[in-house]
């Protein structure tokens, strides 16, 4: 039963990792096209482009940061060994710091702009 439950939560783990990653590499792709798209460029403010693409980045990589903790706490309770789980735990811990941060800037930095995307 409890490798039936390792295999599972393994499982899940690794599917949690995937879908996070596929969102960060959307987010970056994103961000990508929307620098290189003519047009969206305001001489009277310059770096107002820039700040929205790094906003909707931040807000992607949150996301993805997100499933990927989430995979570190099923890959916690499936952690046969102490070293694991410590090295999951340090994990975890950078990736909800990251998270913390990631969401402060963007809180303070995303003023409303009068036309939602």
């Amino acid at each position: 039963m409890e490798e039936l439950f390792a295999t599972i939560g393994g499982n899940a783990a690794l599917v949690l990792e995937a879908v996070g990653g596929v969102l960060i590499v959307i987010g970056s792709t994103e961000a990508i096209v929307r620098l290189l798209v003519p047009g969206t460029f305001n001489p009277k403010r310059p770096l107002e482009n820039k700040k929205r693409v790094w906003i909707g980045l931040g807000v992607w990589l949150l996301l993805g940061l997100e499933f990927k903790l989430g995979a570190d706490i099923i890959r916690s309770a499936i952690s046969p060994t102490w070293m694991q789980l410590g090295q999951l735990g340090a994990i975890a811990l950078l990736r909800t710091f990251l998270n913390y941060f990631l969401e402060k800037d963007i809180e303070k930095y995303a003023e409303p702009t009068g036309d939602d995307e």
